[in-house]
């Protein structure tokens, strides 16, 4: 066992943390070049008035500066079954939006197609946080009603997961 204030190591770390399940989310943005985007696992609520949320994306990042430049951007949340949508924009080096439908939301920003939900921000403050960049967007957009049909896609132990519900569990 690790005793508080003692090092420790990156990979326990990183598998500990592991057994907190996580939505997965795309975030996007659209700059002169075109579409940009970013898979992104800590996101969540940080304020209802003003309506605020937060993401966090690593200060090596080379998608997120480009987002940052337009100051603003979106936060799709992907469905259960956007699983490979979730791995296309995780790899870098390749066309994330190959075979990806979006619409823009009102501020231009690319909204993917079947998300669980998704909200347009504009950025309202950027923190250092070590190896990460936490950024807290105002929320000015949001998915109507009607597009909430899905069940989220989850992320545990290093997989995607599906919802259950709890009467399913006992039979």
């Amino acid at each position: 066992m690790t005793a508080i204030g003692t090092d420790i190591d990156a990979r326990a770390f990183r598998d500990t943390l592991g057994h907190y399940a996580s939505g997965i989310t795309i975030i996007t943005g659209t700059d002169e070049e075109g579409p940009i985007g970013f898979t992104c696992q800590s996101f969540y609520s940080v304020s209802m008035d003003p309506p605020l949320v937060s993401f966090s994306v690593m200060t090596t990042s080379t998608t997120y500066p480009r987002i940052r430049d337009t100051g603003r951007f979106a936060v799709n949340v992907l469905s259960h079954h956007q699983d490979s949508v979730s791995n296309q924009f995780a790899r870098k080096g390749t066309d994330k939006w190959a075979g990806i439908r979006w619409q823009p939301t009102r501020a231009g920003n690319p909204v993917i197609d079947d998300t669980l939900m998704w909200l347009d921000c504009e950025i309202w403050a950027e923190h250092e946080a070590g190896d990460h960049q936490i950024v807290i967007g105002r929320v000015n957009e949001i998915s109507p009603p009607e597009w909430h049909r899905h069940e989220p896609l989850l992320f545990f132990k290093g997989r995607y997961r599906h919802l259950r519900d709890a009467d399913e569990l006992a039979s």
